[in-house]
């Protein structure tokens, strides 16, 4: 079993238009599909899970996407607080995160 795995989360609005979906609800799925990843890895015994989320391109995308990807980020990372400590889970940003809002830099 190996100790690291890392995903490169994208294919979001992909997913959504293909099933004729706006792109937010394919960001809603792929928050969906990394809180499953996360605990099926710790069933797994995996001891560090890497999710690339957030590229700089990320920032080129309209603004209203980038604002709801921001608050989505926001509001799964505070839902989610409780059940990492619960679990020993560690959150770690790897990257800069000054460009991010100030109420989702407080949370990361």
């Amino acid at each position: 079993m190996p100790r690291h795995i890392a995903i490169i989360m994208d294919g979001n609005g992909r997913w959504a238009k293909k099933r004729i979906l706006n792109r937010i609800n394919g960001h809603r799925k792929g928050v969906d599909v990394a809180r499953d990843t996360v605990t099926q890895c710790a069933e797994l015994g995996i001891e560090c899970l890497t999710l690339y989320t957030f590229s700089k391109e990320n920032w080129k995308r309209p603004a209203v996407e980038v604002g709801l990807l921001m608050k989505m980020l926001e509001r799964h990372l505070r839902a989610e607080e409780e059940t990492l400590v619960k679990n020993n889970i560690r959150f770690s940003p790897i990257g800069n995160i000054t460009d991010l809002p100030e109420s989702v830099q407080k949370v990361v």
